[in-house]
């Protein structure tokens, strides 16, 4: 495909604190957005040996996101860049254009120890400016051709480009696929997600996927007090996405850190004013939700998820993968931030 694009600047020494910038990027198709294309050192990430998380590297192949989701809790990386944590963030996104390829030497060096990668726990890799870059599935090949295990968690539906590719890496190394779906209400959906797919998009890349043999797992996460915590709401969302074939869900309670915690109460001050005190008085303390609350979270949520048998199995998840559960529940309890 041709790209006439508007080249804001070309071998720049520096951009934001961004090394390896190669030029930055406008195109009439993603109007308001610049691609800010860089030569990374390293695709992947290691995560501290202390951590909660289930997983040991990341790699995260995009800066910024154009989902635009108001609570995403990545906002505030965009501050490490002389950006701002609201429409930077949704319209400046960093590009690790090489990214396939310093991959592809890291893992192939005798050293490398075949942890488990995750992808999507920072911004999607599946976010629009995939279906520009194309970056994923050199990402994919190179994972499986060198045995490593590794997980996507995304919100977009271009995913389904690569199921094909995912199938086969399937038949050689452990892949999980993980979908994010917080939000089962079209109009509030569209305000609060503005640049993702439909729910009802979402939910055919859950199928898609399952009819390839993949069990996939649906994130509701955030669940937003007074907003998409309502028994009705619930219900109608795990309904659809067993319907969808699903094998199980997670779900967390909103969290709202530095960046992310502006961004969201300026969209509730335009959109919802009713619920700002009570968001003031729930956050004032801490970027999570109070104990109270995610205790009668889970009393909701738990019944539920039994109900349509999406709890899942001990036996669903690769051994280094499976979910920090709270007793018994669907609930992570590991920090929720790099998980969507």
């Amino acid at each position: 495909m041709r790209w006439e694009a508007q080249e804001q600047a070309e071998q720049v020494a520096g951009l934001f604190g961004v090394r390896g910038l190669v030029r930055s990027v406008r195109t009439p198709e993603f109007a308001g957005m610049t691609f800010h294309e860089v030569l990374a050192k390293s695709a992947l990430n290691r995560i501290p040996k202390n951590s909660a998380m289930p997983f040991d590297w990341t790699i995260n192949p995009y800066r910024g996101c154009s989902h635009a989701c108001v609570y995403c809790f990545a906002r505030s990386t965009h501050r490490y860049l002389d950006l701002d944590t609201g429409a930077d963030f949704d319209q400046q996104v960093i590009v690790k254009v090489n990214t396939p390829e310093v991959l592809a030497a890291e893992v192939a060096k005798r050293t490398w120890s075949h942890g488990l990668v995750a992808l999507g726990t920072n911004t999607d890799p599946y976010q629009r400016a995939e279906g520009r870059y194309s970056l994923m599935p050199g990402i994919i090949t190179a994972l499986a051709e060198h045995a490593t295990p590794f997980s996507i968690l995304t919100k977009g539906t271009l995913l389904r480009r690569d199921l094909p590719l995912l199938a086969r890496a399937k038949e050689d190394v452990h892949v999980e696929l993980s979908m994010s779906i917080a939000v089962h209400d079209d109009e509030l959906q569209q305000s609060l997600e503005p640049g993702t797919p439909t729910t009802a998009a979402r939910l055919a890349t859950v199928r898609a996927a399952a009819d390839l043999g993949f069990r996939v797992s649906v994130f509701i996460m955030p669940v937003m007090p007074k907003l998409t915590d309502s028994r009705e709401h619930l219900d109608s969302a795990l309904r659809a996405i067993r319907d969808a074939g699903a094998s199980r869900v997670a779900y967390g309670a909103l969290h709202l850190r530095p960046g992310a915690r502006e961004w969201f109460f300026a969209w509730l001050e335009r959109e919802r004013p009713e619920l700002l005190p009570r968001y003031r008085r729930m956050y004032s303390r801490s970027a999570y939700a109070s104990k109270e609350y995610r205790s009668w979270l889970k009393a909701r949520m738990d019944p539920l998820i039994d109900a349509y048998g999406l709890r899942g199995s001990a036996d669903d998840d690769y051994r280094a993968t499976k979910w920090k559960r709270t007793e018994g529940a669907g609930e992570l309890a590991s920090p929720q931030g790099a998980l969507f």
